[in-house]
């Protein structure tokens, strides 16, 4: 089970067992005994959802809707900066590759960049990624002899 299942089960576990105690159908120390769990936390956890219980009908639960808005706002604010990344790359790119010719291009590739690999160093600057590998082989004697 990963961490989220184990902790959402948990939680279903507790609201089955506070409703248990809603309908007061055994003793506090009863439901406490059969699934080991001290009182208190017993009588903790039922204070809590009746203190809580207004807030499932209400319209905004604690500011849902605003953090609602602040998340539309990140979201259109991010959209709005990959659009304009993809502006400058697509400029730079352009403009690069008109710029320069391809051994320029080659000094300014890292092969060890920690972030960037090699691959798509070389669609930045147009520049073909099995070309880094090619190594001339000398043609062997028997065909100089040709």
């Amino acid at each position: 089970m990963t961490k989220l299942s184990i902790l959402v089960s948990q939680i279903i576990d507790t609201f089955r067992i506070v409703l248990e105690m809603l309908r007061e159908d055994k003793s506090v120390a009863q439901i406490a005994s059969e699934n080991s769990i001290h009182p208190n936390q017993l009588h903790r956890w039922k204070k809590q959802a009746l203190e809580n219980f207004s807030q499932l009908f209400e319209e905004d639960r604690k500011g849902e809707k605003a953090r609602e808005a602040e998340h539309e706002r990140q979201l259109n604010q991010l959209y709005a900066e990959i659009g304009r990344l993809s502006a400058q790359l697509s400029w730079l790119k352009k403009n690069l590759a008109s710029t320069l010719n391809r051994q320029e291009r080659l000094v300014m590739l890292e092969p060890h960049h920690p972030s960037l690999p090699l691959k798509a160093q070389a669609e930045l600057l147009e520049v073909s990624y099995s070309s880094l590998f090619y190594q001339p082989v000398p043609p062997s004697p028997s065909c100089s002899r040709m």
